[in-house]
């Protein structure tokens, strides 16, 4: 249904995935407060706004990305792909490396080198992890999947 990101400035973050990903921006954005907030989410002083996202590629009604700024933030740890929890969000673009790049012009900041992985069956997937501005982690990825031959073991033979 949806996957929420808490940020400490929802506009700004908002922005770069509408800029980068081609997310659409769903009306009206909300403002939420209240007994009910409160309970719902047990924090005795639930106040928060931000928006949802539409993510590309899916019809109206689909998928979101929902991006809340509490107006009281707890501290966090920076997330890094192998923690606990949950990882990272993905989008499937067109070009890879363009679109990191434009992450990073956007706030984005680079994890990893662009690389391409044959998938036995499925084809070859290329991808790179970057950081939203806020520091939440983003596979980029792109499928070619027209060479869906069985991938080749990785493994070598010891001579004897």
């Amino acid at each position: 249904m949806h996957t929420n990101i808490v940020t400490g400035d929802w506009q700004r973050l908002a922005r770069f995935y509408e800029t980068v990903f081609a997310c659409r921006r769903l009306r009206p954005s909300r403002r939420l407060g209240g007994e009910l907030i409160a309970r719902g989410t047990g924090l005795a002083t639930a106040q928060l706004e931000g928006v949802h996202l539409a993510l590309p590629g899916h019809a109206p009604g689909g998928p979101t990305l929902e991006i809340f700024q509490y107006e009281e933030i707890a501290a966090r740890a920076e997330a890094m792909p192998n923690a606990r929890g949950f990882g990272h969000i993905a989008f499937e673009v067109a070009d890879v490396a363009a679109t990191r790049e434009l992450a990073l012009r956007h706030g984005g900041v680079s994890l990893g080198d662009i690389v391409c992985v044959p998938v036995a069956g499925v084809g070859a997937v290329t991808f790179v992890y970057v950081r939203d501005p806020d520091g939440n982690i983003i596979e980029v990825q792109s499928w070619d999947r027209t060479s869906a031959a069985p991938a080749r073991s990785r493994r070598t033979r010891r001579s004897a």
